[in-house]
């Protein structure tokens, strides 16, 4: 009865040492994917910053495009006001989250256009730097989404193994949502010149 006692008490040790490592390795990854998903943020905000410039350089070209800049305006405003609570990564938040970003892309897509209408645009040293940083920024949001997939997708799959899942269930550690194309993205944009 004593060995039994014994032998119960080590596995019962053993899975509560396991237990602990499992959950402190949640713990570790859950904060990966809360950091990287501030990364994310730092990247969009970047462009946020950077519009004002953009806008107010291709302006001085082009007084009569007001339309346009409007829309960026009120794009860009509509993008930084949307936030996620990196506690509460749902789809439908990331969803809503990438309508108001994507929103800005397609208004920024336009003043773009802008650009080919005015050759003298075109030779601004201050829309060509302007251009070059928006493409930059674009990139690092790329690349930062990607990074936070991967991020999310690690963690996810670690809380779905056993013998996590158990702990993930008792300690309520919740899947987090991925980046996904929007329906747009499926159809290629098309070049007129």
């Amino acid at each position: 009865m004593r060995k039994i006692s014994f032998v119960l008490l080590i596995v019962i040790g053993a899975m509560g040492l396991t237990g602990c490592q499992g959950y402190n390795r949640m713990v570790e990854k859950q904060e990966a994917v809360t950091s990287q998903w501030g990364n994310v943020q730092n990247a969009y905000q970047r462009r946020a910053d950077l519009i004002p410039n953009l806008v107010n350089t291709v302006k001085g070209y082009a007084q009569h495009e007001q339309e346009t800049f409007t829309q960026v305006t009120e794009a860009r405003a509509k993008a930084t006001q949307t936030t996620i609570n990196p506690e509460n990564l749902t789809a439908e938040s990331l969803q809503e989250y990438q309508q108001a970003q994507d929103q800005l892309s397609q208004a920024l897509g336009r003043l773009l256009l802008i650009q080919e209408n005015y050759p003298e645009l075109k030779a601004n040293q201050n829309f060509l730097a302007l251009q070059d940083e928006l493409a930059g920024t674009e990139n690092r949001i790329s690349v930062e989404r990607n990074r936070f997939n991967q991020l999310a997708q690690d963690y996810n799959a670690y809380i779905r193994k056993f013998p996590q899942v158990l702990y993930a269930k008792w300690f309520k550690f919740e899947p987090k949502a991925y980046f996904e194309a929007t329906p747009q993205a499926q159809t290629a944009p098309q070049v007129q010149f």
